[in-house]
């Protein structure tokens, strides 16, 4: 027995739309990976504190589906808060190149975004986006939790926005 479209009434066909998901299997995946996201902690300075913060009990990041790991070979973003100096920058690109693909970088806080209040200092790299891509720019000395969360809202609808539209965008 095959069931054709076309017979039944419209009424059932607005039901039928209403309960159905309809979408790609890169859209699935991309739902899928944005409500799963696995960061890798790369806390320099201040800001990590601020991150260490929201994942504890106040804030609770698990509820979003965010859990820390310590390895890079497990994570999919990294989550660089705080200043990179020119010594941690080849060790952070390493990182980076170790993790699996599909990933996402966050620079939390004005030193990972563009210097800092180091900005003119010669062991600084004004920005992470100097030693890789960063998908989500979160402003702030040091953002404060509401900030990182709201951060890595927008990383996942970024997320399945790209795998709607097929193309890469930055957030700034």
């Amino acid at each position: 027995m095959e069931f054709a479209l076309d017979s039944i009434s419209p009424d059932e066909r607005r039901e039928l739309e209403r309960n159905v998901f309809m979408g790609t299997l890169e859209q699935l995946k991309a739902w899928a990976r944005s409500n799963s996201l696995w960061p890798l902690t790369f806390g320099l300075a201040c800001c990590a504190i601020e991150m260490m913060g929201t994942g504890a009990s106040h804030y609770d990041l698990d509820r979003f589906g965010v859990m820390f790991r310590t390895s890079p070979r497990q994570s999919d973003v990294m989550i660089v808060a705080g200043t990179v100096t020119k010594k941690m920058a080849p060790l952070l690109r390493r990182l980076y190149d170790q993790m699996p693909e599909p990933k996402w970088v966050i620079a939390m806080g004005s030193c990972a975004t563009a210097g800092g209040p180091y900005v003119k200092s010669y062991a600084v790299v004004n920005g992470v986006d100097l030693v890789v891509p960063v998908d989500v720019y979160i402003p702030g000395c040091p953002p404060n939790p509401a900030a990182l969360i709201y951060g890595i809202n927008k990383l996942q609808e970024k997320i399945r926005y790209e795998a709607k539209t097929g193309r890469r965008v930055t957030i700034r």
